[in-house]
């Protein structure tokens, strides 16, 4: 099969697309003949070799979301067969013509939603599923703020707390980013180089969970920023893992900082955290609540280019690699 293989860590240009062999499912997996497969940020890292577990990334294909086609299940599947359309979460391997999951991993394809489609949900949906409704505990009537508003992200987390009946806050670098939130559902949409957040929140009365992916000086905003008993949350920090913070702050209004990565997680954890997604996302998918935010699609050939837009952050969505 064809596939792109990280040839060593760096830039983009260590992306190749090469001849690698086609997996073979183990008993619990099925092998998918990938359609489309979503680019994210963690594949960035994982090239630059900066991707946490990742360890030496020579010989990797990345990608960590895709939908397609089941050609083969293993001796222990039940619930999937030959022929299902299905999307799946993936610690690797998803820019390549087939790519081999575990069964408790793979979601049935949206219906009415193109592979595409599809291919840009499995990361994101688990990510922030875990991170703002699980771990941040995000109520309806809460305020969620959510820093990159316009990224993969950033969509989901906005589209998936006003679905489910939470103001939201979002930030962005620039006014068509802003517009584009809002339109997803967003309250407030802050221009983060022409507004300070943690002002115009203030002003608003502050906000109950923090999904952040910033880090660095955004910590002690965030924190500042909470009502008592709110919840910090990080999934990255693009600015810095350090941070200053008032302790007292934290004891004072009963705030909870926390945080996680996914990739690392155990194959029962990621099965149990795919159940719940299906339960509590897929019907809001079904209702029209939650839409598809693509902003280009590239070949799979051309995931040198992709990752030149992931890291230029122009984009607002999602960008996914689609598979002849």
């Amino acid at each position: 099969m064809q596939a792109i293989v990280i040839t060593a860590a760096g830039g983009p240009e260590k992306l190749q697309l090469q001849q690698a062999p086609t997996p073979t499912p183990a008993a619990h997996q099925v092998l998918v003949r990938v359609q489309a497969a979503g680019v994210n940020r963690p594949d960035v890292l994982m090239r630059q070799g900066k991707y946490a577990g990742a360890g030496d990334v020579a010989g990797m294909v990345p990608g960590l979301e895709i939908a397609g086609t089941i050609t083969e299940c293993g001796a222990d599947v039940t619930r999937w067969q030959p022929g299902d359309a299905v999307c799946a979460l993936l610690p690797a391997g998803g820019y390549a013509e087939y790519a081999a999951v575990d069964a408790g991993h793979c979601l049935p394809l949206p219906a009415g939603w193109s592979p595409a489609e599809a291919a840009s949900l499995p990361e994101t949906v688990f990510t922030v599923w875990h991170n703002v409704f699980e771990r941040g505990a995000l109520q309806p009537g809460e305020t969620l703020l959510v820093h990159g508003g316009s990224s993969g992200i950033g969509i989901t987390a906005v589209q998936l707390a006003h679905a489910l009946g939470s103001r939201v806050a979002a930030t962005a670098g620039t006014e068509a980013k802003c517009d584009a939130v809002r339109a997803l559902g967003a309250e407030w949409a802050i221009n983060y180089k022409e507004e300070d957040f943690e002002q115009v929140l203030h002003a608003a009365g502050g906000v109950d969970v923090v999904l952040d992916m910033i880090g660095g000086d955004y910590t002690a905003k965030n924190l500042r920023l909470l009502r008592p008993d709110g919840r910090l949350v990080f999934i990255n920090a693009m600015q810095g893992a350090q941070s200053e913070f008032n302790a007292l702050e934290v004891m004072q209004r009963r705030l909870t900082i926390t945080g996680s990565t996914l990739r690392p997680r155990s194959t029962e954890f990621k099965a149990r955290l795919a159940a719940a997604v299906e339960r509590h996302v897929w019907p809001l998918l079904a209702a029209g609540q939650f839409r598809p935010v693509i902003y280009r699609t590239f070949a799979l050939a051309e995931a040198q280019q992709a990752h030149e837009l992931m890291e230029s952050s122009e984009h607002i969505g999602k960008i996914v690699l689609t598979i002849d």
